[in-house]
């Protein structure tokens, strides 16, 4: 499918780039990549999202000229759809841009059924940023500091710091080439990892107070509210890595992170330990993932869901 890729991009002149809603490292070095890349074979790009950047990607090569308005999507040759494993996922624009001549679907999520004609789908690459360095690899792409920035960003923050199982040979080599061209890697951890601001903190604090420990289950689990989120004065992007927390600790296997909807429910993401699936848990609910991260929604009050979700786990 890279050669299909590679046509289309040959052909193109005008392209769209977008990606997920609530945007995540992978996400945003990805788009950001191509961004770069296209820009720099001649061509004209524009990188649409829904959400906001989050504050600690802001650093990234060209993440000011992200746009959050998609503007007239007729002159687009194409648009490249990344890290999604459905178009929905982009967002409230799904409908709009699912119109674009050529939908160009870039993921490595084991839940994508493949809604796009030219598509590079990878369930065991570590991220979408690694499947991107594997085409620019076979494009022969000049791999200039700020895209090798962009795609060690993506592959950093999707293999949690190079520590989930998803973190393989491919993945390493890649970064490691990445940083031999130019991404440092301290300057881009200090950033993503350790530029939180105070609200982030204080929410931290309060959702601790949350913490449920299910020994016997191996399930831990944290809760965000709106009123957490009003008092620390902080927002859902603060969330981020939250979900990590409970896993951390001795004998859990699965960790829950709930966040509630503006509607009424919680967005839950999951992570677990080895060969435990919560993509399996996630998919019960129309949700979807890897493995050992996953996410889904469901509608109802905190108490009926964690019931829900546990029998759910139970079956596993």
């Amino acid at each position: 499918m890279i050669k299909e890729i590679i046509a289309a991009i040959n052909e193109g002149q005008n392209f769209l780039i977008t990606s997920h809603v609530r945007l995540d490292g992978d996400a945003l070095g990805s788009e950001l990549a191509v961004y770069l890349m296209l820009h720099d074979l001649g061509k004209k790009a524009v990188i649409y999202n829904q959400d906001s950047t989050p504050e600690h990607y802001r650093f990234l090569p060209a993440a000011r000229n992200i746009v959050h308005t998609p503007g007239d999507l007729e002159h687009y040759d194409a648009a490249f759809v990344l890290d999604c494993s459905e178009l929905e996922r982009i967002g409230d624009q799904a409908e709009k841009l699912s119109k674009i001549k050529k939908l160009i679907n870039i993921d490595h999520h084991i839940s994508n059924g493949g809604f796009c004609d030219i598509k590079l789908i990878d369930a065991q690459a570590s991220s979408t940023g690694e499947l991107i360095y594997r085409l620019m690899k076979e494009m022969s792409i000049n791999m200039t500091k700020d895209i090798c920035t962009n795609l060690y960003a993506a592959i950093l923050t999707d293999t949690g710091g190079f520590r989930y199982s998803n973190t393989r040979h491919g993945a390493l080599w890649a970064a490691a080439t990445l940083v031999e061209k130019g991404a440092d890697p301290q300057w881009i951890s200090e950033n993503i990892y350790e530029s939180d601001p105070p609200a982030k903190l204080k929410l931290l604090a309060k959702t601790m107070e949350t913490l449920s420990l299910d020994l016997k289950m191996k399930v831990g689990s944290l809760v965000v509210t709106h009123k957490m989120l009003q008092e620390a004065g902080a927002s859902m992007e603060h969330t981020d890595g939250f979900v990590d927390i409970p896993r951390a600790v001795q004998g859990i296997e699965i960790s829950i992170l709930y966040s509630q909807l503006n509607g009424n429910g919680f967005k839950l993401s999951l992570r677990s330990k080895g060969q435990v699936n919560v993509e399996k848990v996630a998919k019960k609910f129309g949700g979807g993932g890897h493995i050992n991260a996953a996410a889904c929604r469901i509608e109802g009050d905190i108490e009926s869901i964690k019931i829900k979700i546990m029998e759910a786990i139970k079956e596993l």
